[in-house]
């Protein structure tokens, strides 16, 4: 049976770190945690995990944003399922949490995006969540 937790502690975040270098393999275990501590006070980003039998599977992290565009929303930044566990359910079930929480909490909107490159992922978004292309996403690297 699967459960949901938040990760507030660093020995928490740390314990989430194996499964979300899979989707930020860009980050030293280090850097990933003094992100996710920084955003929790700035940012107010929250990091969940889902359990399965004791060990974690799927972590999801988002912050409740308010902006004119979306008004009340929640933006998911990082969700990630093991992967030798995808195609599980723990996805699904991890974006429903985040649905649930926005509801609760009188958020409007769950919003998110994707690299142009995971085209399995927007089938997932697109044909199971019901997710909507609305826009697309710029980035500029400051030096």
């Amino acid at each position: 049976m699967s459960l949901i937790e938040e990760l507030k502690t660093q020995e928490e975040i740390e314990s989430a770190y194996p499964i979300m270098s899979q989707l930020r393999n860009h980050l030293s275990e280090k850097a990933y945690v003094e992100l996710i501590l920084e955003a929790q006070i700035k940012e107010q980003y929250r990091l969940f995990a889902l359990y399965e039998n004791e060990k974690i599977v799927a972590v999801i992290g988002f912050m409740p944003m308010i902006t004119l565009y979306y008004g009340r929303f929640i933006w998911v930044c990082d969700l990630v399922t093991d992967e030798t566990q995808r195609s599980s359910g723990f996805g699904e079930e991890l974006l429903t949490f985040v649905h649930d929480w926005a509801r609760k909490n009188k958020y409007n909107s769950v919003a998110l995006s994707s690299g142009i490159d995971r085209k399995d992922t927007h089938r997932f978004y697109e044909g199971k969540m019901n997710y909507k292309k609305v826009s697309y996403v710029y980035r500029t690297t400051l030096n």
